[in-house]
């Protein structure tokens, strides 16, 4: 009996979900009792992943990247550019304060592998550095060039902003991350049909 297609999504998105939880597990683990890990948001499969550097006072005491106001902000950019917001996933190259450059440069690894995006919008020069030191096979480094879509490797593109945290209070750079952000939108646009 022949599989169909959504038979076989089902089954990636399955295994997605599990990697992802093993992940978490191994972060919570390495974080110990002391610390609260910050976990990756959205959907295991998302076409789009956000990345900043570290997780903010909401963050930490939800456990959740992108909860609060840097999260709320991206939600209306995301309304703004008419871009899917279930299709976005969302996570902290620092999982927990104190956590390994190496360890963290890992799970990073590790949750792009799962997630498998189109894109990865690099928030800020600290998440362009660690993005960049994860070093995947056929990656180019992404250059500071905001607001410019760059080629990560051969299936990932890589779109650079501003840190949306530095953005939040002052008229200037949220003028700056908009303006590097939106490139989103386009993209999003010509990007194909399941």
């Amino acid at each position: 009996m022949p599989v169909s297609a959504d038979d076989i999504s089902e089954r990636y998105l399955k295994k997605a979900i599990a990697e992802i939880n093993e992940l978490g597990r191994e972060v919570a683990a390495a974080a110990g009792s002391e610390r609260v890990p910050v976990l990756g948001s959205g959907h295991p499969l998302g076409d789009v992943f956000l990345l900043k550097a570290s997780p903010q006072t909401a963050e930490v005491h939800e456990g959740v990247a992108f909860f609060g106001r840097a999260g709320q902000a991206i939600l209306k950019a995301l309304q703004r550019l008419h871009v899917d917001p279930t299709a976005i996933y969302g996570t902290n190259c620092v999982k927990f304060e104190g956590a390994a450059e190496e360890d963290s440069r890992r799970w990073l690894a590790r949750e792009l592998h799962v997630v498998q995006p189109k894109i990865v919008v690099v928030m800020g020069q600290d998440a362009r550095a660690c993005l960049n030191a994860v070093r995947f096979p056929l990656a180019d480094e992404i250059e500071d060039r905001p607001g410019e879509i760059q080629r990560l490797t051969p299936t990932i593109e890589a779109l650079l902003t501003p840190d949306v945290d530095a953005s939040l209070d002052e008229t200037r750079s949220k003028r700056a991350f908009w303006e590097a952000f939106k490139a989103l939108g386009p993209w999003w646009s010509e990007l194909p049909p399941y």
